[in-house]
């Protein structure tokens, strides 16, 4: 998708007309996505082997700081230092992989100058920590930043509540949601996936799934419901993966099936036992069906959403999903 400050630089070079700008960019978001429009669940970490370069020296840095044995509010010290390298590798030159192991260090950095006077304070910290993930956000529009700031949110729910989640992991999963559905709300405003939106989405998902996933199972293992209980744990694991994978299939984002994938080879190691002989030779079959399972929809997601779903395309329900009706998207 062109982006309206191209069109601005084509004013500039007097390529277009500057009353034409507005107009044009309306027509051009108004397109329906073609296949090339679409990215798919994009990761823009890494756009050259600088950046990892960088990261590494990133990582070296951070590790020669904590051997200088600092304490207390010195930490600050290098947590503002790694602010100013912000500035121009995250904020000018807008490098992903090495602004990601910025953030951690300046978070990790900041959480030890805490611990120097606050050792009890857990939700004091949790608070500092979220609005320094938040601060880096808002500063440097940084998608990754929302998955701190939001682990920091929930965490501080539990604890502020009192709950235990070991005692009742429907929490987990009611938090999941929530935490899903804000990742949605990302979505929505960038079905075509081309935004830092869509980006941050990727991570609030990431965290979702596992809260969503461990807290559904766990409450469904431990229930005292009758009926669930006279209901092999393993056939029930196995049915959520599927509706699991439905529902990934349907938003379009694959990142959330990493977490069912340990509760789909204890099932299935389970399950087999009976028609095979050794377990070593289960966990073989059964680590082979994933695979093949992961590399046959790797390859044919979206011709199987548009097979699934291709009959929702003219429900409401497109107007807030990547499009249903594609059979491949930009590589």
């Amino acid at each position: 998708m062109i982006s309206k400050s191209i069109l601005l630089k084509a004013v500039d070079k007097k390529v277009l007309n500057a009353n034409q700008v507005d107009a044009l960019y309306q027509f051009i978001i108004q397109q329906k996505p073609e296949d090339h429009d679409i990215q798919e669940e994009p990761l823009r970490f890494i756009r050259s082997f600088g950046d990892i370069f960088i990261t590494i020296g990133i990582i070296l840095l951070v590790l020669a700081i904590n051997m200088a044995e600092l304490s207390g509010y010195a930490y600050f010290i290098p947590a503002a230092g790694f602010v100013l390298v912000s500035e121009w590798l995250v904020r000018v030159r807008k490098l992903a992989l090495p602004g990601i192991a910025i953030l951690v260090a300046i978070l990790y950095f900041v959480n030890k100058a805490i611990e120097f006077n606050h050792q009890e304070a857990t939700t004091f910290g949790l608070a500092i920590l979220s609005l320094t993930s938040l601060v880096y956000y808002l500063r440097y529009k940084m998608p990754f930043s929302f998955l701190p700031l939001t682990m920091g949110l929930v965490a501080i729910v539990i604890i502020q509540l009192g709950w235990n989640v070991m005692e009742n992991p429907a929490i987990l999963a009611i938090l999941g949601f929530i935490v899903f559905m804000v990742a949605m709300g990302f979505d929505v405003l960038d079905t075509r996936r081309v935004s830092h939106l869509s980006d941050t989405a990727f991570w609030l998902h990431l965290l979702a799934a596992p809260l969503m996933v461990h807290g559904l199972m766990f409450s469904t293992l431990t229930s005292n419901i009758q009926w669930i209980q006279s209901i092999d744990a393993e056939i029930i694991i196995i049915s959520f993966f599927i509706l699991f994978f439905l529902l990934a299939l349907l938003v379009d984002r694959r990142s959330m099936l990493i977490s069912t994938q340990v509760y789909m080879i204890y099932a299935a190691t389970q399950l087999l036992p009976n028609l095979i002989s050794t377990t070593q030779n289960v966990l073989m079959i059964v680590l082979m069906a994933l695979g093949l399972f992961v590399l046959f929809f790797g390859t044919y997601w979206y011709l199987a959403r548009r097979f699934i779903y291709s009959f929702l395309s003219k429900t409401v329900i497109a107007r807030y999903v990547p499009d249903l009706t594609l059979t491949d998207v930009k590589r």
